[in-house]
């Protein structure tokens, strides 16, 4: 495997290079073995040992030694000696994580990804394909084609009404014609039903061919994905309906991560989710855009599979499948609408996109240092739509421009040649080549398709012209370019539900009449349709309180610690959901983590499987620095962690020190105390600015990268103990011991506004201690968490709902949080019982005693209660409880009721529904510049 990274055997060495050149190129990888497997350095003697071998007897029989000795080595390395897994190894292998090293850094001394020797060329202008061959009439605008990957001539197409066709182009035959339609009314997320009841017309975004053709799918400029099974005969059967994002779905592909097939989607809600292909069930989550993310391209390096994304603000971002957070941060040439693509054989990038000026940028990427390596000439004037880019062969790129489509040879910069089709196309045609580079499919101005063709692909349409049909198949099915207008939900009541408008996108333009088809599925069809998948809304049941006494009605786990000291006073998930991170009373945090296994395929916390507590091998903890001046029992303590999980920033009442989650080094200190640090938030638009609550009753705006206080805050009267941001209102919300609210404006830091919460009914005022905020996924409504009280404010801080503690929750509360979805409100209350409320209303709808999930045991004391909750950022049923004598439980539903209880009854007056996204922190969709 080493000595293969330089040689290749296709040849004798001699015949490539000289003697000292093949030696040295041997020795290269001998050299830096343990930078490209550090697990693996005692293997250098057997490499080594091999390369000896292997120069002895260069002269006799080189190719037959060569060969022998490289499947040695690789069996070597396949099979080693000594173990290739440590204790305390992250979530990644070391291969993975040395590539990802190498995407950021572009470290020139190790196997680059754009380390490929290209051929040079040995094609000709010939290869193209030029000639018009076949005029297809789709009857309506085509929004995106895909050729099969394994039948060269049929092809995948959707348009702007949101139907499909499938066409096999040599015998201009249709085989297949699905007008949109929704599959599964009574399963319609109720903000999905709200964007169609106010605009019913629907564009497909992308539709895409499966790795081998027995499957496809398709995005929607509303919510769903629609994926189908496709038969050789032409037949489609729909497989899979899922509600995957907020706002429009804006790509779509297929990736194989874990040896899995699986649907990749981006949206309008700026997140990327990874789809099981087979069940609908969501895998991953990928959060870090701040613009609706436009684009997906996933691939594998080295074994290694990742996704680049790119965002309508021209961020490309690369993500692994393990939640950690984007690995790179690159601008797009125009900083809009991109796309990006491989070549054939994965080891060349290119992206083709267009900023908002109608500049148009086609380039090839040098991955390793997130450079641009080539940028290719050709595009004269400002285009009037997004231009489209496909590539072929290895070697030649195509674009959609000026009414033409143009190529470019990769190696080349200039423009190599131009084809107008014999006329008839778009200011900026789609096109699509199929794998062999032989057939050529561009869209045309009224509404069809033309299929070029070079030499090869003339003979095979010409062979499918004249193959003689037997009445097999009927007549291909008409075209209805204007179909009937009719309403696919049927009347809905009471939608109340606030959706932010779709992307508005200029290559995806919706017709201006209503979707035509849309009514409810034929009978006939019903036994077709699989169970559609929705994360947005339960089916609605009828309702009762339930009371969880035991522990047979529940899912929990004590998670493992050999010495519990102090409190858990700070609680939080990592963002991905594969470990939860505790910070005690006695400044020291601890982390566990859950492994992949075959009872835990997914790596993610669960109640059901026993996590590892982990640290470093050298033993090294995590501990915060201490004040001399304040008992560390006594001290408040503050937590927040980076949003790719590398980094938590933390305070005792000391410094606030940051660490590496990786190593728990400290990178850093600051804010030397007095005034110690009681909460810490980050600036949801900029890492480097953190709002600080302090002791004295302050709030510090911080900026990290220069070290330096930018503005200080008053107006509280007692320690800070609560700050939220929310970015769509541009504020930060603060609260503290005294009680009170109040609004800041994150553009200039004026104080807009403050309140006291008022106490409940029966006890006296004024209110005093601690006080915790939250924002709603929608980043309006804020939860108030106090001790006599939970509410739900408003951003004028006029509180539309609040509840307090009564009958069989009677104890005052110690924490609460709101769930993943924005669904459900966690409390806790310090008799150690917790409280699943509804979000909405703030009704009860499950009460867990503490003896459901506190094993007995003679230690246990009735006074232990859950200090702090922490929510699951995708698992919207599952929690993990923070206790007063320094354990931590997970608990989840039993698998027999995997949801809390039952929704409320609706009461007159109600709380205005609170429209509720599975992303964890989703913003109202931007809209993109015209």
């Amino acid at each position: 495997m080493v000595l293969a990274l330089h040689l290749q055997l296709t040849a004798p060495l001699w015949d490539r290079f000289p003697s000292q050149l093949g030696v040295s190129l041997l020795l290269v990888p001998i050299v830096h073995s343990s930078q490209l497997f550090p697990h693996l350095v005692p293997l250098q003697v057997g490499c080594q040992a091999l390369t000896l071998l292997y120069l002895m007897l260069l002269w006799l029989q080189p190719p037959l030694i060569l060969y022998s000795l490289l499947i040695v080595a690789a069996q070597y390395l396949k099979h080693p000696r000594t173990p290739t897994s440590a204790p305390g190894m992250d979530y990644q292998s070391a291969d993975t994580e040395h590539l990802m090293k190498r995407i950021r850094t572009g470290q020139s001394d190790e196997v680059s990804f754009s380390g490929a020797t290209h051929p040079p060329n040995i094609y000709s202008q010939d290869d193209l394909p030029r000639a018009v061959v076949r005029s297809l009439s789709q009857g309506s605008n085509v929004m995106s084609m895909d050729f099969h990957p394994q039948q060269q001539t049929i092809l995948l197409v959707g348009t702007n009404v949101g139907e499909i066709g499938i066409w096999e182009v040599g015998s201009r035959e249709r085989l297949a014609h699905k007008p949109f339609k929704v599959w599964d009314v009574s399963a319609c997320s109720m903000p999905l039903q709200t964007a169609l009841m106010k605009d019913a017309t629907i564009s497909v975004n992308r539709c895409i061919w499966g790795p081998d053709g027995s499957i496809l799918g398709v995005a929607f400029s509303k919510h769903i994905v629609q994926i189908y099974m496709y038969s050789p005969t032409g037949e489609l059967r729909q497989h899979l309906e899922i509600d995957a994002h907020i706002g429009g779905v804006n790509d779509i592909a297929f990736a194989h991560p874990n040896k899995q097939l699986c649907v990749v989607t981006c949206g309008d809600d700026k997140t990327i989710k990874v789809w099981d292909a087979v069940a609908g069930r969501r895998q991953y989550i990928f959060e870090g855009h701040e613009a609706p993310v436009y684009s997906v391209c996933p691939h594998y390096k080295e074994n290694i599979q990742f996704i680049f994304s790119t965002a309508i603000d021209g961020k490309i971002k690369a993500w692994l499948y393990d939640c950690l957070g984007s690995r790179v941060d690159y601008d797009a040439p125009g900083l809009w609408c991109t796309t990006m693509s491989y070549s054939a054989d994965g080891t060349r990038l290119f992206s083709c996109g267009t900023s908002k000026e109608g500049d148009s940028h086609l380039v090839e990427w040098n991955e390793s240092e997130g450079a641009i390596k080539r940028t290719y000439s050709g595009f004269r004037k400002r285009s009037l739509g997004v231009v489209q880019f496909d590539t072929t062969r290895n070697r030649f790129l195509a674009a959609g421009d000026e009414f033409m489509i143009k190529f470019w040879d990769m190696d080349n910069t200039n423009l190599l040649t131009t084809a107008d089709a014999d006329g008839g196309l778009p200011a900026s045609p789609r096109l699509r080549f199929n794998k062999e580079g032989s057939l050529l499919a561009v869209t045309t101005s009224d509404n069809g398709i033309k299929i070029l063709a070079n030499s090869d692909g003339q003979r095979l349409v010409r062979m499918l012209e004249s193959r003689t049909f037997e009445g097999s198949r009927g007549p291909s099915e008409p075209i209805n370019p204007k179909p009937p207008i009719v309403n696919a939900l049927g009347p809905v009541g009471n939608v109340s539900t606030a959706l932010a408008s779709p992307l508005d996108r200029p290559d995806r333009i919706s017709p201006q009449v209503s979707l035509g088809s849309l009514g409810p599925m034929d009978s006939s069809r019903t036994a077709d349709v699989k169970p559609r998948v929705t994360e947005d809304v339960d089916k609605v049941k009828s309702w009762r309180l339930s009371d969880i006494v035991d522990s047979a009605q529940l899912k929990a786990l004590r998670l493992p610690d050999p010495i519990t000291t102090g409190k858990v006073v700070r609680l939080i998930y990592t963002n991905s959901g594969l470990a939860v991170l505790a910070l005690a009373s006695n400044a020291v945090h601890k982390l566990w983590k859950w492994q992949r296994t075959e009872r835990n395929p997914s790596g993610k916390s669960t109640a059901s499987v026993v996590p590892q507590l982990w640290q470093p091998t050298n033993g090294t903890l995590m501990t915060n620095d201490v004040s001399d001046a304040n008992p560390v029992e006594e001290s408040a303590a503050c937590i927040a962690l980076s949003k790719n999980d590398s980094y938590v920033m933390s305070a005792s009442g000391g410094k606030v020190s940051l660490f590496n989650m990786m190593t728990f080094k400290v990178m850093t200190t600051f804010m030397n105390p007095p005034p110690a640090a009681t909460f810490l938030a980050f600036h949801p638009q900029d890492n480097n600015i953190i709002a600080i609550g302090m002791e004295d009753n302050t709030i510090q705006i911080y900026n990290v990268r220069i070290d330096e206080v930018k503005t200080k805050l008053k107006g509280h009267q007692k320690r800070i103990t609560g700050l939220a941001f929310s970015q769509t209102l541009n504020i930060l919300v603060s609260s503290a011991a005294d009680a009170q609210l109040c609004v800041w404006s994150t553009d200039g830091w004026e104080k807009r506004k403050s309140r006291f919460i008022q106490a409940p009914a029966g006890r006296p005022g004024p209110l005093a201690g601690e006080t915790k905020v939250q924002f709603h996924n929608d980043q309006i409504h804020l939860l108030v968490v106090h001790e006599s009280q939970i509410g739900v404010f408003d951003s004028k801080l006029d509180c539309l709902r609040s509840w307090s503690p009564r009958d069989a929750l009677s104890a005052p509360i110690s924490s609460a949080i709101y769930s993943c979805d924005g669904l459900l409100v966690y409390t806790g209350f310090c008799d150690g019982a917790v409280g699943v409320f509804d979000a909405d209303s703030l009704r009860l709808r499950c009460r867990i005693a503490p003896s459901a999930y506190i094993p007995p045991s003679p230690a246990s004391s009735s006074s232990v209660c859950p200090l702090v909750i922490a929510a699951h950022p995708s698992e919207p049923n599952q929690i993990a409880l923070g206790m007063s004598d320094g354990t931590v439980h997970v608990v989840e539903p039993s698998d027999a009721e995997p949801k809390w209880g039952g929704p409320p009854p609706q009461e007159n007056g109600n709380l205005p529904s609170i429209p509720s996204n599975s992303a964890l922190n989703s913003q109202s969709s931007e809209q993109p510049p015209r």
